[in-house]
């Protein structure tokens, strides 16, 4: 009798701990399920470091997985193929509906390095697009930060700061009365960028070097977060020249891996300073990261930029140590190489 009361009492608790666990498992289903994806803009270069195509990879499959929603893809670099190939990519990778915007009479960088986003817009048999004019930059910025919940968008800059500083030099229009910094500081929680240099006055930065002013603006006027991948991070991580040339072969024609063909006598491995921004901006610091203290980040004349620790300060810059590294680039190819949802389909 005492041995089938025992039963009886194990039978009991073991019943309640599945009840108990299937709940908790309805219950993060039920939230992961009602979680609405995180709002992102990218504000891009491309046409110039291959690693911008790279890091746009990485933000598809983000919205496959629920993780966010591109609202505004926007580029920064003087050329007439840069918005052409992001629609193109738009197109291959199933969001043809993403708004992209140009800058208007931005920095000169044509030259500064062989364009691999004319390269696919030229290729034979062409990819898809679907369009064939686009929209001033900072004016989209107006209207799609508008439109969005409050506190709620990541700005991701992975190239020249014109469109950022434009943006929060801008004026109340149509959709807001608020001024640029205004109407950031309602719809914005961070930006986070790749830009900078913090080991001593030993380089200038590109994407600081082309615009100085511009991001001299930012990184001092911002108005909400900025946490920024310096170069000297993104400079220990390669994207290996062996996975372009053997993991895609899923797909006849890659508008990305053209690409990254296109832009160098292949092979060579690439470092991967865009991809960190954006990673740090949609899973965070850890287990990939160190950051910094907060703090204040300057820009001088010349585009040397300096870091000053201050509790007060919202400016942060990342760093990495060996192991970090070598998660990070782990998990690029792993995300990179899968398949787009649409050709899963």
């Amino acid at each position: 009798m005492n041995l089938d009361r025992n039963n009886r009492r194990k039978l009991i608790l073991v019943f309640l701990a599945i009840a108990i666990t299937l709940m908790a498992c309805a219950q993060t289903k039920k939230a992961t399920a009602g979680k609405l994806p995180v709002p992102v803009i990218f504000e891009t270069d491309m046409g110039n470091d291959v690693d911008d195509a790279l890091a746009l990879d990485m933000l598809y499959k983000y919205q496959d997985s629920g993780l966010i929603k591109l609202i505004l893809i926007s580029t920064n670099k003087n050329s007439p193929y840069s918005a052409r190939y992001i629609d193109i990519l738009n197109t291959w990778y199933g969001y043809p509906d993403i708004a992209v915007g140009e800058v208007k009479n931005g920095a000169n960088s044509q030259g500064d390095s062989r364009d691999y986003a004319q390269a696919v817009c030229e290729y034979t048999p062409a990819f898809r697009h679907t369009k064939d004019t686009f929209l001033e930059s900072v004016a989209l910025y107006r209207q799609v930060l508008a439109s969005q919940p409050d506190q709620a968008v990541i700005i991701i800059s992975t190239g020249f700061s014109t469109n950022l500083a434009r943006l929060l030099d801008s004026k109340g229009d149509t959709y807001s009365p608020l001024d640029g910094k205004d109407l950031v500081a309602k719809k914005v929680k961070l930006l986070s960028m790749m830009a900078g240099n913090f080991e001593g006055d030993t380089m200038i930065e590109y994407n600081v070097l082309r615009d100085v002013p511009a991001a001299k603006e930012v990184f001092e006027h911002f108005p909400t977060k900025v946490v920024t991948s310096p170069f000297e991070l993104g400079n220990q991580i390669l994207y290996p020249a062996s996975s372009i040339e053997k993991d895609f072969n899923w797909t006849a024609a890659h508008p990305v891996v053209i690409a990254y063909k296109s832009y160098l006598p292949m092979p060579y491995d690439r470092p991967t300073w865009d991809l960190t921004a954006v990673l740090y901006a949609i899973e965070g610091e850890q287990p990939y990261f160190t950051i910094s203290k907060p703090g204040i980040i300057r820009v001088d004349g010349k585009g040397y930029t300096s870091f000053t620790a201050n509790p007060a300060g919202n400016r942060q810059y990342l760093e990495v140590t060996p192991e970090q590294a070598a998660t990070i680039k782990n998990h690029f190819i792993k995300l990179i190489t899968a398949k787009p949802k649409q050709l899963q389909e």
